[in-house]
Formats: C-alpha cells, sequence, structure tokens
C-alpha cells in the first residue's frame, strides 16, 4: 500500500460467521414502532443492529445534555477543570426554567454535585451552570457543543443552547446521539452518575435537595447504568440508554416516543433483542503493546504504544465460532512532529480472509514537540561520540 509501512503485531483466529459494518442493521421487523427514530449499537465497535429513520433530525430535549457532560468529563481529562472545583451560580443559569434543581444566583455548588444534578435529575440550570465554568459563557459552550459534534462526524446535529429548552435549529439525529454515547461510555465516572437511581445534593445543610434519576430503566432493566433521558412537547419522550452484561455494552436511542411507558418498553425490547442475540469477542486487550513509532524531528523520538481500550468484534452469538480472522497494525510512514495528543498515527484493521471487517483509529497518546536546533545538534553530536568511540 503506498505510503504505508506494515507491521503484522498479531494473527489472531476467532470464529465468526458474519461481522455487521457499522450502519449496517439486519433487524427486518420493527422494534420500535411507535418511534420517530430508532437506532441499537454496539458501544465497542459502533456496529448497527437495528436502525428507522436513524439520521432524521428531530428535537433532542434534553438529550442535549449528553454533549455537555462530554465536554465536562474531556475537561477534566485535559485537567482544566476538577470534579471539586466551586462553580459560583449565576443569574443566567438560576433563570432557567423547565427540569431544575432550583440552584440560587451567588450559591456555589462544586462540579461533581452539578455534573450528578445533570445526570438524575436533568437540571437545566445545573448545565447552563457548568457550562458557564468551562468557557466563560453559555454561548461559547454551545460554540464549543458544535465543535465537538464536527470532530465526531455528527453529520444532523446542531446545538443552540447546552440543555434541550426548545428553541430553532436545534436538532440531532438517533445516530449522532449513539455516537455520542459511545464516547460517553468510555469514561466510567459518567456512568457512575448515570447509574445511581437515587442522590442528595446540599446533603449536609438544613435542605438536602432528594433526586430520582428520570431514567427508570436504571432501576427496572438488568444492566442499565445510563444515559439520559428527555422529553418537550416538541420532541415527545426520547431517551439515550445504556446497558452491559457480561462483556457486551449496547445503546439504544429513541426519539419522538408518545409516553414515557412505550418509550421504555420500547427500549428495553431494543435492549434485550442485541443481549439474546449476540456476542462480543475481544482481539486486543487494553495495555497489550502495540509496538513502538519512531517519529521524525520529534521529542521524545519515539513512543510505545499501547491499546487505549479493548479492540473487539461484535456478531451474533450462533455464529461466533465460525470464521477465521486476523488482524493487522498499520503506521502511517514517515511520521513526523509536532503531534497532538489524540492524533491518529495508524489503524488496526481486522480481516476474515482478505476482506477487512473492521477498522480501529490508533492515536497518539500524547503531544510530541518538535526538537530545536540545540536538541538536534546535541543528537548528532552523541551519534558522532558513538561512532568515534567504535
Amino acid at each position: 500500500m503506498k505510503n504505508v509501512r506494515v507491521w503484522i503485531v498479531s494473527t489472531l483466529v476467532i470464529s465468526l460467521l458474519s461481522v455487521p459494518l457499522v450502519g449496517s442493521a439486519e433487524v427486518k421487523i420493527d422494534l420500535a414502532p411507535e418511534a420517530k427514530s430508532a437506532i441499537l449499537m454496539d458501544a465497542a465497535t459502533g456496529t448497527v443492529l437495528f436502525e428507522k429513520d436513524a439520521d432524521k433530525q428531530l428535537p433532542p430535549a434534553s438529550i442535549t445534555k449528553m454533549m455537555t457532560m462530554l465536554l465536562v468529563v474531556e475537561a477534566i481529562e485535559r485537567k482544566t477543570l476538577k470534579w471539586d472545583d466551586l462553580v459560583s451560580i449565576s443569574e443566567h443559569a438560576a433563570s432557567m426554567g423547565g427540569s431544575q434543581i432550583f440552584l440560587e444566583p451567588g450559591e456555589q455548588m462544586s462540579v461533581s454535585d452539578l455534573f450528578k444534578g445533570i445526570a438524575l435529575a436533568s437540571g437545566n440550570d445545573a448545565s447552563v451552570a457548568i457550562a458557564e465554568k468551562v468557557a466563560g459563557s453559555e454561548a461559547l459552550f454551545v460554540n464549543k457543543m458544535n465543535e465537538r459534534a464536527k470532530q465526531l462526524g455528527l453529520k444532523n446535529t446542531h446545538f443552540v443552547n447546552t440543555n434541550g429548552l426548545p428553541v430553532a435549529n436545534h436538532y440531532s439525529s438517533a445516530r449522532d446521539i449513539a455516537l455520542i454515547g459511545m464516547k460517553l461510555v468510555q469514561y466510567p465516572e459518567v456512568l457512575k452518575y448515570t447509574g445511581q437511581y437515587q442522590g442528595y445534593l446540599r446533603e449536609n445543610t438544613k435542605e438536602p435537595f432528594w433526586l430520582v434519576n428520570t431514567n427508570k430503566l436504571i432501576r427496572f432493566y438488568k444492566g442499565a447504568d445510563g444515559l439520559k433521558t428527555g422529553y418537550t412537547g416538541e420532541a415527545k419522550f426520547c431517551i439515550a440508554a445504556t446497558a452491559k452484561r457480561g462483556n457486551v455494552r449496547v445503546i439504544a436511542v429513541v426519539l419522538g416516543e408518545p409516553s414515557s411507558k412505550i418509550r421504555n418498553a420500547e427500549t428495553s425490547k431494543l435492549m434485550d433483542y442485541a443481549f439474546s442475540q449476540y456476542a462480543s469477542k475481544v482481539l486486543i486487550k487494553k495495555g497489550e503493546a502495540l509496538g513502538t513509532i519512531r517519529i521524525s524531528k520529534g521529542e521524545p523520538q519515539s513512543l510505545k504504544m499501547k491499546a487505549m481500550r479493548d479492540y473487539s468484534i461484535f456478531a451474533q452469538k450462533d455464529h461466533i465460532q465460525a470464521n477465521k480472522y486476523r488482524y493487522e497494525l498499520r503506521w502511517k510512514r514517515n511520521i513526523v512532529a509536532p503531534i497532538k495528543k489524540g492524533q491518529i498515527l495508524g489503524h488496526i484493521h481486522i480481516y476474515q480472509g482478505d476482506k477487512t471487517v473492521k477498522k480501529y483509529a490508533i492515536q497518539s497518546p500524547q503531544s510530541v514537540q518538535q526538537t530545536n536546533l540545540w536538541i538536534d545538534f546535541k543528537r548528532l553530536f552523541r551519534q558522532l561520540t558513538m561512532l568515534t568511540n567504535h
């Protein structure tokens, strides 16, 4: 392949008859007949098991807050925000109507508690308050939401606010919401919040505030631990749900349901289908060594690459022992600094015979700076010294 050097790190023989590719739903019957739009997806591979008008642009109501939560945990990951940071509540944040945790102007609340207020009670006021903390204003935070949507390749999403209150030109799709969900479930701390059925805010005060999760599947569906519900008169009843059983995690999104009861029933039916029919096989475990990449003009000169997550194949249970699979690790050729953390350096290609059935991007675990003249001189001097000594 032109401009690509190939290293075969390992060849793994597993059994599988067919691996559905992303976007290829296999179910022919409608598992969510009352929904305006729906999708069922494996959270690890993105394999789509069922979809119904999954790219239709619809108002997402409070499911909007999934992107708000994603930007918060990514800010914490970058260490520009901490869970115990205190947020001073603005007049604007406190003025939000709809679902709220009744924040008062001037009140201080930790990022952790505000996040809990979003995850359990769907607090519109909490969403705005935490957005102002991260970006300086809600408007600037909304810009970040739309930028992140583009980075994730979301084609049918546009945000106007952080909480999903009705407003023109604010929309998303079932597929885009599921893709946001795929990113969120990679953060265990998110599921720690969204998986709680109840909790308290202002717990050690005279007026503790009791929270009950708006997602009732958390209590009644085995393995459910997220993610977000939504309702407005325009959007109707919506949910992005996730559940895990064994090593299989699925994401189900339904939009525009006529009632919460039907929403929960159809979401359960979708996830029941996934867990009864499909299984996952891990090919590369998180932390497994993937080799060393040399970086031209970089400091450091090389990176020891490890799997940052499990890489797996997802398929029907009764077919999981049928075909031979192998995987190859391919780095880009002549990787030159500077490199940003998260930059794609190569791909894992999974093959069934000669056919690629899945491809995973491999990202840089850190930033790599470009060398300066002084570093280049020292390296040249060391090389000359070694040659002289030999």
